[in-house]
């Protein structure tokens, strides 16, 4: 069936545009193949003609690599910038959010640069999701871990060695294998990125010894740039990564970690099954992951749903690789709904359309339940996001913290559960005490948490932060918290009485409040980012420009009272989330194009990822291209994916829009 070109409408300035409506016009009855050949030869001479920012041997602009080979218009925030700095020859250290763009800030670099850039990562189920994207975009790209058979590794090598790769994912312990690093002197690596680098200190919530031992890349190959990439560090992690991998002079680029589609509850700990059964009824047919804190605790939560026609599976470290992969690709391809998975496992799974995560479990840290329920909304549109606290799970925590020989590694993790459960009991906006925890100031409450949908009455507490406040910097930000209430309540502690804080001016100057009520007031002081604590020196509280900004009465505090806090945490809370849909007319379209993309799949033997993403489809909907032109204005597609799958697609739609003309 002939596709009809229709008018042409340039909608990008410049010569690229007009060299691409020009191939259009010439092309109107083509084939795809001679669309794409004249297109490429055509952007050679755009290249030459245009001015732009240009690496690598073929001169090709970084945003025509974007577009190129990703689909993608522009550059997220930072992206552009952390792509430049590696690719003049210079270190980074790069804190994105999950679903912020992390992997384009290497991946780019490897397509401009000559050469081969390896990637460093522990998630084996992310290794096979990301390669299998960059595959599915025709870049060449590998991974190399336990999961492979002999005859699949020998094949990898083999196109090492014959430099057909751009990108080699490995993770840490096969990189120390013997021999290997001698390999990479004899291949033309270009970048080394090291992702999820918040696992190399032993401050950060997932600890991974064999990470430290990453700094002799560096030492073994000093003049190829390093990137280190994380979603989940606060301020002590981040200035750790650089030092524990000796990076020369890296550059740390932080980008907003606020997530304003996902809304944040927190419920307790009694009648889990009963919330999780109305929360499958909000989302029945849509996807979602489950966290638990146990192996049994996963394969039981899946056998329940699977008892209320819930299409659910569990996945955890026990499983043999073969059912881990196939768990894993049903789940992408929409086959399973619900994943119950261990949080000590983790899931490096890039899918876009989880519309909730769930913790069964009280998570260990902060940081590891941010990095979680980052894994909902990655297409941008609504997700819900619950956590069960219990005082159970804090139990088990400290049952395991309890086990560790390192007396300072202990410290760190207890306090570090100690902040986890402060956010499930606070009282105050929940974004709010996320983005103050990574060190990212909040000016007004989120209005998209259950807090903030049933606030709770605070009155001035201006005075008393100022009096906190104050009493931390006249220590020389030496205190911390159970030794600032001693200050601020005028105790002779022996470690007062040892340091000599009974001379500051502000010892005593809270007398009248209680111990108990000024621990709850600390903890709202660092909830809203007025104060930091520094657990590298032994947890002291750390004045932030907030608090400052308090202390100089050029910003007022509003406090919960601790009674309100205790009775408010005794009430059970309800919560919803509205998810945003397509119009009704493009929703019709989407069924047909995941259809078609379900059958194109499962010819390759790919997720349907693979093919578009979720987010892709929907974007194809909306704008129904009728003509290759239009299809590669759709979110998401590149010369690759056009190339292979815009004839059956635009089919598709014509077919479609002719039906229901």
């Amino acid at each position: 069936m002939p596709l009809e070109w229709g008018p042409v409408k340039i909608e990008r300035a410049g010569l690229k545009a007009g060299v691409e409506a020009l191939v259009i016009v010439i092309c109107n009855s083509c084939e795809c193949g001679t669309y794409f050949a004249l297109r490429s030869i055509a952007m050679e001479f755009v290249t030459l003609a245009e001015p732009s920012s240009s690496y690598g041997s073929s001169g090709a602009s970084l945003l025509d690599l974007l577009e190129r080979h990703f689909g993608y218009k522009s550059f997220r925030p930072q992206q552009l910038e952390v792509i430049e700095h590696v690719l003049r020859g210079n270190d980074a250290v790069v804190l994105m959010p999950t679903g912020g763009g992390k992997s384009l800030c290497f991946q780019v670099p490897a397509l401009a640069l000559d050469g081969l850039t390896v990637v460093i990562s522990p998630l084996i189920a992310l290794m096979k999701d990301q390669v299998q994207a960059l595959q599915g975009n025709g870049i060449p790209a590998a991974f190399l871990n336990s999961s492979l058979g002999f005859e699949e590794e020998r094949e990898i090598q083999e196109r090492l060695r014959n430099g057909e790769l751009k990108l080699l994912y490995v993770s840490p312990e096969r990189l120390f294998q013997q021999g290997f690093l001698d390999r990479m002197e004899e291949l033309q690596v270009k970048l080394f990125a090291v992702d999820e680098a918040h696992c190399i200190s032993s401050w950060g919530h997932s600890f991974r010894p064999e990470y430290q031992h990453l700094k002799v890349l560096k030492q073994r190959f000093p003049r190829i740039p390093v990137i280190a990439l994380t979603a989940t560090a606060d301020r002590t992690v981040r200035g750790d990564i650089g030092h524990s991998l000796g990076l020369h002079a890296p550059r740390t680029f932080i980008s907003s970690f606020d997530r304003p589609n996902l809304s944040l509850a927190v419920l307790p700990g009694q009648d889990r099954w009963k919330a999780i059964e109305r929360i499958m009824g909000r989302h029945f047919g849509k996807c979602g992951i489950i966290y638990c804190n146990s192996r049994a605790g996963t394969e039981k939560l899946a056998a329940k749903l699977q008892g209320i026609g819930v299409k659910a599976a569990y996945y955890h470290a026990k499983l043999d690789p073969e059912e881990r992969s196939r768990v894993q690709d049903d789940f992408i391809q929409g086959k399973l709904h619900v994943i119950c998975a261990t949080i000590a496992f983790g899931m490096g799974i890039d899918k876009s359309d989880v519309r909730f995560v769930i913790h069964y479990n009280l998570p260990g840290t902060v940081e590891g339940y941010y990095q979680e329920i980052g894994r909902a909304g990655r297409d941008g549109k609504p997700a819900e996001t619950i956590l069960f606290y219990s005082y159970a799970d804090v139990q088990t925590h400290m049952h395991f913290a309890e086990e560790i020989e390192d007396p300072r590694y202990k410290e760190v993790v207890i306090a570090k559960l100690d902040r986890m459960k402060e956010y499930a009991q606070a009282q105050a906006c929940r974004r709010t005490i996320l983005l103050s925890y990574f060190s990212e100031e909040s000016p007004e409450a989120c209005g998209n948490c259950d807090v903030c949908k049933d606030p709770p009455k605070y009155f001035d507490g201006t005075v008393l932060a100022q009096k906190a406040l104050s009493a931390v910097v006249r220590s020389g930000h030496q205190l911390p918290m159970s030794v600032l209430v001693d200050v601020l309540k005028g105790t002779y502690s022996p470690e007062v009485s040892e340091r000599g804080w009974q001379r500051i001016k502000t010892f005593g100057a809270g007398q009248d409040t209680t111990a108990f009520a000024w621990v709850q007031f600390i903890q709202q002081f660092i909830h809203f980012g007025l104060l930091e604590v520094d657990y590298r020196d032994h947890h002291h509280l750390i004045i932030t420009r907030a608090g400052e900004a308090v202390l100089k009465g050029e910003r007022p505090v509003g406090l919960v009272t601790p009674e309100t806090i205790k009775q408010r945490q005794e009430r059970p809370k309800r919560t919803r989330a509205v998810v945003a849909e397509p119009s009704p007319a493009a929703a019709d379209l989407l069924a047909v194009l995941k259809e078609l993309r379900r059958n194109i799949a499962k010819q390759m033997g790919k997720p349907a990822y693979v093919v578009f993403s979720d987010a892709s489809l929907i974007d194809m909907a909306e704008k129904q291209p009728t003509n290759l032109y239009e299809f590669r204005l759709v979110n998401g597609v590149g010369d690759y994916k056009a190339q292979q799958f815009g004839t059956r697609f635009l089919a598709a739609i014509v077919a479609w829009k002719a039906a229901n003309s």
